[in-house]
């Protein structure tokens, strides 16, 4: 399953990340000390959202032939007092109709990277 290793040294915030064969920085931006030399962690937690959304929705079209040309999420992470959210819109593009585009909503609430946001999962944190 999906595996990653992040390191920061003494250059703030800059966090090399390893992930199977990929590296990636990330770090904040200059407003909390950083020096944006990569997206942000909510940045990331974003993208993996996105990610899994469109790759999903591009299968499902796939799989039922449906003439799907791109499939876009747009996805923000909104904090308001003590609460958060994450506002998800999706933009379908080819020739589809309408009733296809909701089948790809409704896909969408179901993806794997979804449904652990929405469920929550446990974090077990121990000392090498």
């Amino acid at each position: 399953m999906a595996r990653a290793r992040a390191s920061i040294g003494t250059v703030d915030y800059a966090t090399s990340i390893a992930t199977g064969h990929h590296k990636l920085t990330a770090d904040e931006g200059p407003e909390l000390g950083g020096k944006d030399a990569g997206p942000a962690p909510y940045d990331l937690l974003t993208s993996a959202l996105g990610a899994c959304t469109v790759i999903t929705l591009r299968m499902y079209a796939e799989h039922k032939k449906w003439p799907v040309t791109a499939v876009h999420a747009d996805i923000h992470f909104v904090r308001e007092g003590d609460k958060q959210r994450i506002d998800r819109v999706l933009t379908i593009e080819g020739a589809v109709d309408d009733e296809q585009k909701k089948r790809m909503a409704d896909i969408a609430e179901r993806t794997p990277v979804t449904l652990t946001l929405k469920g929550g999962l446990e974090i077990r944190t121990t000392l090498a």
